[in-house]
């Protein structure tokens, strides 16, 4: 497994870490708690010391399982623990709205602290930014959290550049979360050539595009219950369609070129596109299968172009903001 480092955290930090969000169970149509906590540990033993996970994923359901894990588990001085807050909901409502106040910051470390039972937090991240408080106030709430020692790191998600900017001149910024994957590439424009300049690390989430690349995805596939994917226009109609012709291509690319999976050339694409770590979801021990497949390897210069290319011969009118290929 391929370590990177972050800033204010001492161990090596795996680059490939466990993201939780299906864990959780909300908008993924519901959870398994014990084939979550036999994927978290599957994940640990496979090398990933990074696990990811939020409040509201599951509205605390996801934190809880986590903790559970990292108890069976017993080991905690080794993982890299990843959180967030700054998403707020009123009980009994599965309806979350932003707030990263001063006040609500406090109240979340607390109860995330308990949720996962433990009394730090490796890497605590604001999961959006909040535009009714100040990011100062939101980033000097932090940084006392830091200095009390119930955080080690501070990180934040879905931030521009100009957000990041006003963070890190009150706290040390480690990281930042966003969404990037061989669709999804916006990050490319200004927030990637920024964190790398700052020292920022990058934890990149949605690597698969929700499945896309999976390689499990066909177009007669149904999303049950709450799964966000019925409400995606990457998987309704016209684009989904072009969009898995662009996965076939690619599925051929890496397996004539590379020896490797789908899910493991997509994994590896965002690794050598800048990002720090990589964030590989799951929520039962199979999904896991691949992920040793990533590390030890590269995608040659010639292909990256030819990815591009790919992308701009199927996707054309269908490219939109958040999905998009790279500029000619």
């Amino acid at each position: 497994m391929e370590t990177t480092k972050l800033k204010n955290i001492e161990q090596n930090v795996s680059r490939i870490g466990l993201g939780t969000w299906a864990i959780g169970g909300w908008m993924w149509g519901g959870t398994d708690e014990q084939q979550s906590i036999k994927t978290i540990l599957t994940a640990l033993d496979k090398g990933v010391n990074l696990i990811d996970t939020a409040p509201v994923y599951g509205f605390g359901k996801s934190e809880e399982i986590v903790g559970k894990a990292l108890k069976e588990y017993g080991k905690r001085e080794e993982v890299v623990l990843a959180t967030k807050l700054g998403l707020d909901w009123k009980e009994g409502e599965e309806k979350p709205f932003r707030n990263s106040s001063r006040e609500r910051i406090v109240e979340e470390i607390d109860n995330s602290l308990h949720r996962l039972q433990t009394d730090y937090i490796d890497l605590i991240q604001v999961h959006w930014p909040d535009h009714n408080t100040p990011i100062e106030e939101t980033a000097e709430a932090l940084d006392k959290e830091m200095k009390y020692g119930r955080v080690r790191a501070i990180g934040v998600s879905n931030y521009s550049v100009e957000q990041m900017e006003i963070f890190n001149d009150v706290t040390e910024l480690s990281s930042n979360q966003p969404p990037f994957n061989i669709f999804e590439r916006d990050i490319e424009k200004n927030v990637l050539p920024w964190c790398h300049a700052n020292d920022v690390g990058i934890l990149a989430y949605s690597s698969l595009c929700r499945g896309m690349l999976s390689g499990k995805m066909s177009k007669d596939r149904e999303f049950k219950g709450d799964d966000l994917r019925n409400y995606d226009p990457k998987f309704q109609g016209e684009r989904f369609e072009q969009n898995l012709k662009v996965v076939d291509e690619l599925t051929k690319m890496a397996k004539e070129n590379y020896g490797k999976e789908i899910i493991q050339f997509a994994v590896r694409w965002v690794l050598d596109k800048g990002a720090n770590i990589a964030l590989w979801g799951a929520r039962n021990p199979k999904q896991l299968d691949g992920i040793k497949g990533v590390s030890g390897w590269n995608i040659s210069d010639e292909d990256m172009q030819k990815i591009d290319d790919i992308l701009h011969k199927h996707l054309k009118d269908l490219i939109g903001p958040g999905f998009m290929a790279p500029p000619k």
